[in-house]
């Protein structure tokens, strides 16, 4: 069914931007697939769509499953063309988000002449498609100079409704050079004996691989005659690429991917949506199958008004102290609604808790005079009384919730202090990409906590904790909230930020291989 142009073509319209989410690794979406989901008002997305990718796009947006796995369509085809066309004339923003390339084996030419014949503008965004990315992260080239110099790739699933087979597997299976087949391993069987009676040798080299550029990511390794017997032995199932060719031969010396530290490990973040990205990445770097699952979210304080006339008068203090990156952003964003010159802050030396925090404060191009050798309260309490702060003017941003070390040490030592509420932290209750119930399904290796306050909305969820979960903290105040609620702590950060948090993650499961 096609909608009448008459019934909205006084309307504005909008436009749907058929987008390729890449193969898994959110760090292979393009710089413009991010963009258009920056700007989406709605995302439809499919089951081969890496969920942590969502959260480019804003809180606001409207987020839509499509399903799109083998007998499992949460919408079917021509109802999900429709939906393209009446969210778009409807002056929306669309963002049709795709596994791997649109246009490889993904039916976006289909919904791309669907919007064009309904008049909806579109643009096509390529994405990295498993056909290369999946034996790439197996360390497998699909061109060799000294092995192959073509490349075929074909699919494993047609339409069923198709009264004639468009692939021919026995010529395909007698062809030259290296072939990729997707969606293909429920009929693996069928596929390799059609090779086979083609004329392809018995013993040419296949890797299946399952979950590509994941840290889920799952290879076997066989021969043409016997892989389908082998894939069926172990239960290897679909989402899964298949190589056949000698160029499987090289993964023995090019598999960099598997062999990475938290390779295979389940690992949830627990921090803010906004804020997970950079230990997800790093964690991800080293192969970690990485699950955000935010507890907490961050929410301009209850007092603005007391914020902002604190923010007004910083070029009256002599220190201005930031405890964390949050307090930092919270306070540039107010002080720039007041000022336009960044030189109105004065001349206050700013301290900081840590690294993180410093780099924040860098972002808008200012220098930080203190931060502690320990990124602890108490050690930025005791520079600081290092420093002399006796009669000293000291604005101390911090989060409607914290300890008091810092304040309290400060008046002691004779210092003048006031307390800037830059923030507060609330309990996360949206859950759009399913994190929540994963973890419920108990398969997370190790859950990360970066604040006592992630430990506290962690623990408000009341999920259940599996006796094999491995506990990692990022630094001895937030050990000591989990162990004053029961909880072991498995791994403690040596340096209290996200790179420490991080390197102590990795040293725990070298260690482990050792023993």
């Amino acid at each position: 069914m096609r909608l009448n142009m008459s019934d909205s073509e006084n309307n504005k319209k909008g436009i749907c931007y058929l987008v390729g989410a890449g193969p898994g690794d959110p760090g292979l979406l393009t710089l413009r697939a991010k963009q258009c989901l920056e700007m989406a008002d709605v995302v439809v997305y499919d089951y081969l769509c890496n969920v942590d990718i969502l959260n480019h796009a804003p809180i606001t947006s409207e987020k839509i499953y499509a399903g799109k796995k083998a007998a499992d369509h949460a919408i079917p085809q021509d109802q999900l063309n429709d939906l393209l066309v009446k969210l778009s004339l409807e002056g929306k923003t669309v963002v049709r988000l795709k596994g791997g390339d649109p246009f490889v084996f993904g039916r976006g030419g289909e919904e791309a002449q669907e919007l064009h014949e309904s008049g909806v503008p579109f643009e096509i965004v390529p994405g990295i498609s498993s056909s290369v990315a999946g034996p790439a992260y197996a360390g497998i080239p699909v061109t060799h100079r000294d092995h192959c110099s073509q490349l075929t790739i074909f699919t494993g699933h047609e339409d069923p409704t198709k009264e004639d087979a468009a692939v021919d597997y026995s010529k395909i299976g007698n062809s030259d050079g290296t072939k990729v087949m997707l969606m293909g391993v429920g009929q693996l069987e069928r596929v390799t004996r059609m090779m086979i009676a083609g004329g392809a040798a018995p013993d040419t080299p296949v890797a299946l691989i399952q979950w590509a550029t994941t840290g889920r990511q799952r290879t076997l390794v066989g021969e043409l005659g016997d892989i389908s017997s082998k894939s069926e032995k172990v239960g290897f199932k679909a989402p899964a690429v298949a190589i056949f060719g000698q160029v499987v031969k090289l993964r023995k010396a090019l598999n960099w991917f598997e062999s990475r530290a938290l390779f295979g490990k389940q690992i949830v973040v627990t921090r803010t949506r906004s804020q997970a990205g950079e230990l997800s990445a790093r964690l991800r770097c080293l192969g970690a199958d990485v699950d955000e699952m935010p507890t907490i979210r961050i929410e301009p304080p209850e007092n603005i008004k007391a914020f902002a006339q604190l923010v007004q008068d910083a070029h009256k203090y002599s220190w201005i102290i930031f405890t964390s990156p949050n307090g930092v952003d919270a306070f540039f964003d107010m002080f720039f609604k007041l000022y336009k010159d960044a030189r109105s802050i004065g001349c206050a030396k700013i301290a900081v808790i840590g690294p993180g925090t410093q780099k924040r404060v860098q972002h808008y191009h200012l220098s930080v005079d203190l931060v502690p050798d320990e990124y602890v309260a108490e050690s930025l309490l005791k520079n600081l009384i290092d420093e002399s702060v006796e009669n000293e003017t000291i604005l101390l941003v911090r989060p409607s919730v914290a300890r008091d070390v810092i304040s309290n040490g400060l008046v002691e030592a004779g210092a003048i202090v006031d307390e800037a509420i830059a923030y507060q932290t609330v309990s996360e209750s949206e859950d759009p990409t399913g994190a929540v119930e994963r973890f419920r399904a108990g398969d997370t290796d190790i859950i990360t906590f970066t604040s006592s306050s992630t430990v506290e909305s962690f623990l408000d969820m009341d999920l259940p904790i599996p006796e094999h979960l491995i506990i990692a903290s990022i630094g001895p105040i937030t050990s000591e909230t989990l162990q004053s609620a029961g909880l072991q702590v498995d791994i403690e950060a040596k340096e209290s930020n996200i790179p420490g948090l991080v390197s102590a993650i990795e040293d725990y499961f070298i260690e482990l291989a050792e023993d």
